[in-house]
């Protein structure tokens, strides 16, 4: 294993020791590890596999979050301050780790796109616009089962390249129409309904609302907006949503936001935020329409 990974043989002894102690690995005879269930989710070839989280946990965000107290003092992005810049331009110029980042991202919210479609009845739209949808898994499994329905996957332009592999290997090709751009300028037009999922927790506020205003503007009067983030709930008890909002602090600059503080930002963007579905998951599906 140290030939292997290019690493002291005795230090990794010692981390695979300490990692047995908790039950990730299993040392069955001296010097000697096989796999756990806990250790399973590392391999690359299974389903729900987290070793492209732990891949991007263990680099960038490790060194953002060793200056949490940057930006607790501040208010201000971690990573910009580590990486001189902000995630999403340090990902476009490093495709290497922008394919890390998004197979760490289906490896964290793949299972949200099933408890998505048990939650909600998307059969009603004719077409459905991903807007920001990033590899494509969302909108795939969504077309995958409505296969009358026709999709939009829109995101900057080396985002929309890394895509093309997934929406085609889906067999939808014919039916999702890949377009490239930026949110911030303006949203292709023309959909029945407008998907945002882990989009509006990356930015401020000034930002979000620049998002939601193009969103806005691309809508018809009887579009709907699909907004998908976790709703922090009121009170102390556990709820994954509270330590993301960290995540969004240090990592994008963004935030997750309550029930009363989406209504307003609905609000202020000219749409109604009409119902909140929840889903099986921490996720919800805020709905909006334009007012």
């Amino acid at each position: 294993l140290s030939e292997a990974t290019s690493t002291d043989a005795n230090a990794l002894y010692r981390l695979l020791r300490a990692l047995a102690s908790v039950g990730i690995f299993e040392e069955t005879e001296p010097h000697h590890f096989s796999l756990t269930p806990l250790a399973e989710p590392l391999r690359s070839d299974v389903p729900g596999s987290k070793r492209a989280l732990a891949l991007m946990s263990g680099d960038e965000q490790f060194r953002a979050w060793a200056e949490i107290d940057y930006s607790i003092r501040t208010g201000r992005t971690a990573f910009d301050k580590v990486f001189g810049k902000p995630i999403f331009d340090y990902l476009a110029e490093h495709p290497d780790k922008a394919a890390i980042f998004d197979a760490a991202m289906t490896g964290i919210h793949g299972r949200e796109s099933n408890a998505l479609l048990d939650a909600n009845d998307f059969s009603e739209f004719g077409t459905i616009a991903d807007i920001g949808g990033g590899n494509g898994s969302q909108i795939t499994s969504i077309l995958q089962k409505h296969p009358a329905m026709k999709g939009l996957l829109f995101d900057l332009p080396h985002v929309i390249e890394r895509a093309k592999e997934r929406v085609e290997a889906a067999g939808i090709s014919d039916r999702c129409q890949l377009i490239s751009g930026s949110f911030f300028e303006s949203i292709p037009k023309g959909a029945d309904a407008y998907f945002l999922r882990h989009i509006i927790h990356d930015w401020d506020e000034e930002k979000v609302l620049t998002i939601l205003g193009n969103v806005h503007q691309a809508m018809s009067q009887s579009s709907k907006l699909l907004v998908v983030e976790s709703v922090i709930p009121p009170g102390n008890e556990p709820f994954g949503g509270k330590f993301l909002d960290l995540v969004m602090l240090l990592i994008p600059g963004g935030q997750e936001r309550t029930e009363a503080e989406y209504r307003k930002l609905f609000d202020k963007a000219g749409f109604e935020l009409t119902r909140i579905v929840p889903t099986s998951t921490e996720v919800s599906i805020l709905e909006g329409r334009k007012r």
